[in-house]
């Protein structure tokens, strides 16, 4: 006899299909299940089945989870059996308007029938009205736009270099290096892989960008002499690190950081990837601390699962900028800026902000009072939906645990913290149910810290 995950009836709260899984409130189904049998898949082929295909035909960057996922709807996902996840991942950040929103879906599907792609060599409307909206809502006066979030900080890379030859036409030594901070994440071409600190990223492509200094987050003294230096074109940092385990940075440090480039000439680059657009209850994560950067660079949600980043930049930054000196050939498409103009105007809505705030208040506190007496729990930080759970063991178990009973969620930091980064309107039931669903398995942190 074995246990499997079923959807049966419909759970008058939520109402949605009730997924039955192991644990204290529900009995195990009593169904006779051979070896290694599954519930048929709706599409053909069982997970089984496809992750050996792509085992066989995918080059292999990623240890995926054993998942195949097929379908989603709001902050709900189902794989190719039918069975239902709680997605408290979004796509590391990047369907902030779950799954399948209608005013996305419609901005999607109008721009296909009527335009895909034409390239930077025309102008097109979406791409003038995109950039528009985030000039308004944000400190920028222009905007460059490109595909990912690695993209808008190599265009941040090289913006910097160029500002300082243009701002310093007869110096002979100029400032070309770069400050970036322990535990960040800034991507992985070659210049972003320089910029992040985890050394198994960068180990195996190197030399990769030489003049990158890694410095404590949070450091002002060490940042502000490094700045002082004269050798320094810019300062790139997260307000919240996301991948380095959710740490938050002080109203203090980011000034220090502001103060000190004023001071030397020397940009500051703010990388809101992960925690801009409304992650945190604000537009932008920075706007908590009343300090503003040269240039922000911005990418996961903006199009809501299309694939756009985008580097947001001051007028005298972009002064620098001559037509020839960077591009891309997909970047700004139609098809995409539509998406983008969807998402943004949803977004930015002062009261789709407060619900943000509100919800990552509730969840918490939900977490702090279910999870924080246990005692591999270390801490629980964060601010509006970008929360880090650390352990003091490998968040692997819990994660792992988590998904065999319908909650996925992300590991983040050294292996020991749970990142979790809903879709942003995921509502106050859900999140009760990822609290309930995370208490549930708890246990497998004493199994994992007795191996």
């Amino acid at each position: 006899m074995s246990c499997f995950t079923l959807n049966t009836g419909f759970s008058p709260a939520l109402r949605r299909p009730l997924t039955l899984r192991p644990s204290k409130y529900y009995a195990c189904v009593n169904v006779d299940m051979r070896a290694n049998q599954k519930p048929p898949s709706v599409h053909g082929k069982t997970s089984e089945e496809i992750i050996a295909d792509e085992k066989k035909f995918i080059v292999g960057t990623y240890a995926r989870a054993p998942v195949v996922l097929s379908s989603g709807k709001g902050c709900k996902l189902y794989d190719v059996e039918g069975r239902e996840y709680l997605d408290l991942t979004s796509g590391i950040g990047v369907t902030a308007l779950g799954h399948g929103d209608p005013d996305w879906v419609r901005a999607v599907t109008h721009h296909a029938d009527v335009l895909t792609h034409v390239s930077n060599i025309y102008y097109s409307l979406p791409q003038v009205e995109l950039a528009k909206r985030l000039v308004s809502v944000s400190f920028a006066d222009r905007v460059f736009f490109c595909n990912s979030g690695t993209e808008a900080n190599e265009a941040a890379i090289k913006f910097s270099r160029k500002f300082q030859r243009f701002s310093r036409p007869d110096d002979t030594n100029l400032p070309v290096e770069f400050i970036a901070f322990k535990n960040c994440f800034h991507g992985r071409t070659m210049g972003a892989l320089a910029l992040t600190s985890k050394e198994h990223y960068r180990s195996p492509f190197e030399p990769v960008m030489p003049g990158v200094t890694f410095l404590e987050y949070g450091n002002i003294q060490a940042s502000v002499e490094m700045i002082r230096s004269g050798k320094i074109a810019a300062v790139f940092v997260e307000p919240i690190q996301g991948e380095g385990g959710v740490y938050s940075a002080t109203k203090e440090f980011l000034q220090s950081l502001r103060t000190a480039c004023d001071d030397a000439g020397c940009l500051l680059v703010f990388d809101e990837v992960q925690c801009g657009l409304g992650r945190t209850g604000y537009l932008w994560a920075h706007e908590a601390y009343g300090v503003f950067p040269d240039i922000m660079t911005l990418a996961k949600p903006l199009a809501g699962g299309l694939p756009i980043g985008a580097a947001l930049v001051t007028e005298r930054v972009a002064k620098a900028i001559n037509p020839g000196e960077h591009g891309s050939t997909f970047a700004g498409s139609p098809f995409v800026c539509n998406a983008g103009i969807a998402v943004l105007d949803k977004i930015s809505n002062p009261s789709f902000l407060a619900s943000v705030s509100e919800k990552g208040q509730y969840f918490k506190q939900l977490l702090v009072e279910k999870l924080g007496g246990n005692s591999h729990v270390k801490d629980i930080r964060g601010v509006g939906l970008i929360i880090g759970i650390e352990l003091d063991v490998s968040a692997s178990p819990l994660v792992d645990a988590c998904r065999k009973s319908g909650l996925l969620i992300l590991t983040a930091g050294k292996g020991n913290v749970v990142r979790i980064v809903p879709p942003l309107i995921v509502s106050k039931q859900e999140l009760e149910v990822a609290v309930e669903i995370m208490t549930d398995c708890l246990p497998v942190l004493d199994q994992a810290s007795s191996k």
